[in-house]
């Protein structure tokens, strides 16, 4: 069996109960537990993956929370960290279809204060994902940049850009291509929505998402790249530019919190952990996805869950 080791931050959502949201004087928030690394981590062990999540985490009450939430995915903590450092926070607001949206509180946290004795020698049998604001947030994202460099084992990189922490898309791109480099050299994996590469497309970039990832795989020498697309489903692109895609699963969207970090886990769980062909494990993604998005914040199924969704399809 594959090990998967996930690579990258936590953070507790703070979302606003509905009972109270007309209160001008008080309110009711839900701290849940959250970061898109440690949601891919989550879901990739209750898919049934031998798991293990490389992050930093705090000694606080929210980084006792978030040990609880991850060891009870059946994820090991072994190769984590601990810090004194506090727990990121992000505020999330919901429109009126549920998508969500973030303000982030990281100043001081424990997310970013990498060092390099950290970061474990990984096996060529491992696969590595790594993802998220971590890898673009200094000073840790540096470390971690350079800690690739002799990385060995196959490897996964999803760009989940956040507008709200680096909002010069040319600044971001700045800090996302050295990635598509570092990844390119192993033949790896990048993920991304169209929402992510539609905000980097105003650095110079131009075209079609899909057309754009083609671009990337090409030019960096990427194994493929994943692209989500919402609600249409997803899809992915191979060296030579061929496309395979997959549809959406309808569901009652609560929210969209966790919704691309667990279909990556999805998809990953088919190609890397079943090695099923590309069509059935971008449609495990999105059966994945779909399943998340009809909960509250990043509550990923299980196999079973995704096999009964499969199954009614």
């Amino acid at each position: 069996m594959t090990r998967f080791v996930v690579c990258g931050e936590t953070l507790i959502d703070l979302v606003q109960s509905r009972s109270d949201a007309d209160d001008s004087f008080r309110s009711t928030w839900l701290a849940l537990s959250a970061g898109g690394p440690m949601n891919s981590a989550v879901a990739l062990g209750r898919l049934g993956n031998d798991t293990h999540f490389l992050g930093r985490l705090s000694t606080d009450s929210f980084g006792d929370q978030l040990r609880q939430h991850i060891s009870r995915a059946g994820v090991q903590l072994d190769l984590a960290t601990e810090s004194s450092q506090a727990t990121s926070i992000a505020v999330v607001s919901l429109d009126a279809d549920g998508v969500a949206s973030y303000t982030f509180h990281f100043a001081g946290t424990a997310n970013f204060g990498w060092q390099i004795d950290d970061l474990p020698a990984l096996r060529s049998t491992d696969w590595l994902h790594i993802a998220s604001l971590s890898c673009v947030v200094s000073p840790g994202a540096e470390v971690l940049l350079d800690w690739m460099g002799g990385v060995g084992s196959g490897v996964s990189y999803d760009i989940n850009v956040r507008p709200t922490v680096i909002s010069d898309p040319d600044v971001y791109w700045s800090k996302v291509q050295p990635w598509l480099v570092a990844v390119g050299r192993r033949g790896g994996i990048v993920k991304a929505s169209d929402e992510d590469i539609n905000f980097l497309a105003r650095s110079g970039l131009s075209g079609d998402p899909i057309e754009i990832a083609a671009g990337w795989v090409e030019q960096y020498g990427l194994g493929l790249a994943v692209i989500t697309l919402g609600a249409g489903g997803g899809a992915a692109v191979e060296p030579g530019g061929a496309v395979t895609r997959t549809q959406g699963f309808p569901t009652e969207v609560v929210d969209t919190v966790g919704a691309g970090d667990t279909f990556m886990a999805g998809f990953l769980d088919g190609w890397v952990g079943s090695r099923l062909d590309l069509a059935q494990s971008l449609r495990r993604g999105a059966a994945a996805a779909s399943i998340v998005c009809s909960r509250q914040g990043a509550q990923p199924p299980t196999a079973d869950d995704v096999a009964e969704l499969l199954g009614r399809a």
